[in-house]
């Protein structure tokens, strides 16, 4: 059930639970079904790309995954 967030896109928050703890970063999307926001330059994973038409030699590409709520909180306005 998605619920109703006090975060917002855009917003400052700093992470206070994880690997990035103490890091503060601005909302890129926030996805109130499954209570979850991404963190610009947080919980930042490898993916590999498999070669195709567009990207020929293929690789590996940096992805933001998605941080729970509670594990974040809003920095006010300085």
């Amino acid at each position: 059930m998605a619920t109703k967030m006090k975060i917002k896109k855009g917003d400052t928050v700093k992470v206070i639970a994880g690997d990035d703890k103490g890091k503060e970063a601005k909302v890129v999307q926030v996805m109130p079904k499954t209570s979850q926001v991404v963190v610009e330059g947080c919980k930042v994973v490898k993916k590999a790309i498999k070669p195709s038409e567009s990207n020929p030699k293929g690789g590996f590409s940096n992805i933001e995954k998605p941080i729970h709520v509670s594990n974040v909180a809003k920095v006010e306005g300085k």
